[in-house]
């Protein structure tokens, strides 16, 4: 599914008017959307207050025509105009009109006085209407619009956004000042990309996407370079396995993992465990782990069911440059290899890396210590399209020189700049991770949760789009599919734990439901 920037979709907008739906039509089209879902969550609505605040411009032309559909369910409906009648506009103004001929109250609040007067009432309301700012707001709303978004806010009452909360900057989720906290929005045509990106997906609440009659072809335009990763693309991926397979049929995976260290040699062990787990649990049929010798005896404890490759290891039982020979001859014997974690920032180890991200041609994906390899020497990525890099914000923040606020900021920018740059593949992780092409397009995760941000769950991730690189999916899909299915893991896994119990043992357990739930018809988030 595409996510548009504002721009982009007052584009398909002029487009689909162009192309012979009238504007009229798109905003009754929006408005019995609303209306619909209001009725689908709140019913039953006979003899409920509802307050519907509408500013002036076409979302509070929305908001008129749920006042009017909502009063045929028999609902006490309250228009409160956050302007005075006249000033409203063309639709707006029109469909203010076909309220008013239904009777339905409409009480102009242009002045903070006139908002402290009806507060009470509004207080005794069960349901609000936010249909006041739309997509269009850049900066931080001001005057009465920001007084009555902040006392919305106090009234501890369920509250629906039209399109998008009041306050969220529709093209880049940043919230300036204040906003609506919604617990549902129905947005229209398609998700903008400030309601599915940090901080303005958190007040967004259930986001449904609405169909008000715009072409298929203008909501398909590949001109449109942002997208969301939805289930049903994610479960089109996973084929129906042929009874008449075996162990090799589904791919083998070469894990170079660990080193020992100041905190001890289970301690990051466990990490390379937690990579070839999340492999194994993702359907790889073998996987090897290539580790300094010296913890060759822990790891053939820790994973029983993978193999290991001890190999030579420097003064500080780091993986050495002699090991280089027979890692490139082991590599011509599987399909995959997932590079990175606890590795050590060993200078001699550093550059094995760096020698194998040159000489291997396997598709690879690249995290932790081995990206911090790079920092310096990014040229050796370029022209590797097989290749998935996997940095966290801090990390991918030392790549590029920036500082962690500037990655955090600019999330969707830097990471689609890179791949483009350097022509890999690009998994920025954190709150929505960002997924982008080489050929410029930018995919967004809905699934995960901040629990997720324990030790080795990144390592879990390593290993599952390793898994599917070694299954011989593309490498694209293969991130698609691997940041999906973590982060659904991670919400089944939250589900039971809680946020502040989870671990990345966890995640692995729940592995096997998230699978089943993404074969499943139920969607995460509805259209």
């Amino acid at each position: 599914m595409k996510v548009v920037t504002t721009q982009e979709m007052r584009e398909i907008d002029r487009k689909t008017i162009a192309s012979g739906v009238p504007s009229l039509e798109l905003m009754e089209n929006a408005g019995r959307s609303v209306a619909r879902a209001i009725k689908s969550h709140y019913a039953p609505l006979r003899g409920k207050r509802v307050s519907i605040f509408c500013g002036k411009g076409n979302n509070g032309g929305d908001g008129l025509v749920v006042a009017r559909l909502l009063v045929k369910e028999r609902t006490r409906i309250r228009v409160f105009l956050l302007a005075r009648k006249e000033e409203l506009k063309k639709d707006p103004k029109i469909n203010l009109r076909r309220a008013l001929k239904e009777g339905i109250e409409t009480i102009e609040i242009d002045t903070s006085q006139r908002l402290k007067r009806f507060g009470q009432e509004i207080k005794e309301s069960d349901l609000i209407v936010d249909a006041i700012l739309g997509t269009g707001i850049k900066g931080a709303a001001q005057g009465l619009e920001a007084q009555t978004i902040e006392f919305i806010n106090t009234l501890e009452k369920p509250v629906v956004s039209v399109d998008i909360p009041s306050g969220v900057e529709g093209s880049t989720g940043k919230v300036s000042g204040e906003a609506v906290r919604a617990d549902l929005t129905i947005t229209f045509g398609l998700p903008k990309i400030g309601l599915v990106v940090y901080p303005g997906a958190e007040y967004v609440g259930e986001l449904e996407v609405a169909c008000i009659g715009i072409p298929k072809k203008f909501l398909e335009d590949k001109r449109i370079k942002v997208n969301l990763i939805t289930k049903e693309e994610v479960s089109s991926y996973l084929k129906p396995r042929r009874p008449d397979t075996h162990k090799g049929t589904y791919g083998h995976l070469f894990v170079i993992a660990g080193s020992i260290g100041m905190t001890g040699a289970a301690t990051l062990a466990s990490r390379g465990a937690s990579l070839c787990f999340g492999a194994l649990r993702s359907g790889v049929g073998l996987v090897t782990l290539g580790i300094p010798e010296s913890l060759n005896e822990i790891m053939e404890i820790k994973l029983t069911e993978g193999m290991t490759l001890p190999l030579p290891e420097t003064k500080k039982k780091t993986l050495s440059l002699k090991g280089e020979k027979k890692i490139i001859e082991f590599s011509k014997k599987v399909d995959a290899l997932a590079l990175g974690p606890g590795l050590s920032t060993n200078k001699e180890t550093q550059r094995l890396v760096r020698d194998l991200i040159r000489r291997i041609s396997l598709p690879m994906v690249i995290d932790a210590d081995a990206l911090n390899a790079l920092t310096g020497h990014l040229k050796i990525l370029k022209n590797y399209p097989t290749k998935i890099i996997t940095p966290h914000p801090g990390e991918m923040a030392r790549l590029i020189g920036k500082s962690i606020r500037e990655v955090q900021e600019n999330r969707i920018r830097i990471a689609g700049g890179f791949a483009l740059e350097y022509k890999v593949i690009v998994v920025l992780k954190g709150a929505r991770t960002v997924i982008a092409d080489p050929e410029g397009d930018i995919y967004l995760n809905p699934t995960g949760n901040p629990g997720m941000a324990s030790a080795g769950v990144g390592d879990v991730l390593t290993g599952m789009i390793g898994s599917f690189l070694a299954q011989g999916r593309e490498p694209l899909e293969a991130a698609k599919t691997g940041v999906y299915l973590h982060g659904l893991a991670g919400d089944l896994a939250c589900q039971e734990k809680g946020e502040e119990s989870l671990i990345a043992s966890d995640l692995l357990e729940k592995l096997p439901q998230a699978f089943k739930q993404l074969k499943s018809k139920k969607l995460l988030i509805k259209r």
